[in-house]
């Protein structure tokens, strides 16, 4: 974002990160063409560097809050990468009654969707309500302890968000990350998974994402492209980075949750 002083960029994207945040009143509506403002000064939610943090509890691998079944997705700024994966994968898995939200590391609080990240939303049939009424916010620990899945579009996102909630490491991938792995499993194996869990939609999804997490390597080079104030090339070449990795998702989420007619005679076979 530029400012009026010249700011070093966050090492995650020289494009969509800002080290401040904007602190008064959110926009009435995205800014369209125009750059987007410098941010007002504000704090940096800390990572675990605090005594009182290092000492945190783990949070049980399967305590979940009442409620549907949350996805997270997270990126910098959370105007650009995170949005546009919260309207998509909100817009297709809207049948299932899954709850998709989105937040930001260095989030510019109160920011709409730049007018080239609607124009890709829109151009994917991302419900046009959803995208105008996206406003960024900062990336916050209840906001991890209340979802089944977070998506980050890097793996950078992912460390930090993992320094935030260690005991929820088992459910924070990189977007690309999760959609590789689960890549491995067929629809049959993961009704057959999450068919362990019974019928509570959570708990399939979690069982889902546990069978996921068990099989996590090495990282490799997936990030997602930032393509803040790089142009619309640069807008559809990230978008073009999620398009295959949300249509994971979604088909994960679809053959956790919707209980196959006779999933309890599919054999549950092991990721190769």
């Amino acid at each position: 974002m530029h400012a009026p002083h010249a700011a070093a960029p966050h090492a995650l994207g020289a494009a969509e990160q800002a080290t401040t945040a904007p602190t008064g009143a959110p926009a009435t509506q995205p800014a369209p063409a125009q750059p987007v403002p410098a941010p007002a000064a504000a704090p940096h939610p800390p990572l675990l560097r605090s005594r009182r943090s290092r000492t945190r509890p783990v949070v049980a691998a399967d305590t979940m809050p009442p409620g549907p079944p949350t996805i997270l997705t997270v990126c910098t700024g959370n105007i650009c990468r995170s949005p546009l994966a919260e309207v998509l994968l909100s817009t297709r898995l809207s049948d299932l009654g899954v709850r998709v939200h989105s937040a930001g590391t260095y989030a510019l609080v109160g920011h709409g969707m730049p007018l080239e990240a609607q124009q890709v939303a829109l151009a994917r049939s991302a419900r046009a309500v959803d995208v105008a009424a996206h406003r960024a916010r900062y990336l916050r620990e209840p906001l991890i302890l209340e979802s089944d899945l977070v998506l980050t579009m890097t793996q950078e996102h992912r460390s930090y968000t993992v320094q935030l909630l260690p005991g929820r490491m088992h459910r924070i991938f990189s977007v690309r990350e999760f959609a590789r792995i689960a890549g491995s499993l067929s629809d049959e194996q993961i009704a057959s998974i999450a068919a362990t869990a019974g019928e509570d939609p959570r708990a399939r999804l979690g069982a889902v994402i546990m069978a996921v997490a068990q099989h996590r390597g090495m990282p490799v080079d997936e990030d997602v492209l930032d393509p803040f104030r790089q142009g619309m090339a640069a807008y559809e070449a990230s978008a073009a980075q999620l398009d295959p990795a949300l249509a994971e998702v979604e088909r994960v989420m679809r053959a956790a949750l919707v209980p196959a007619r006779h999933e309890s005679s599919v054999r549950h076979e092991p990721i190769a």
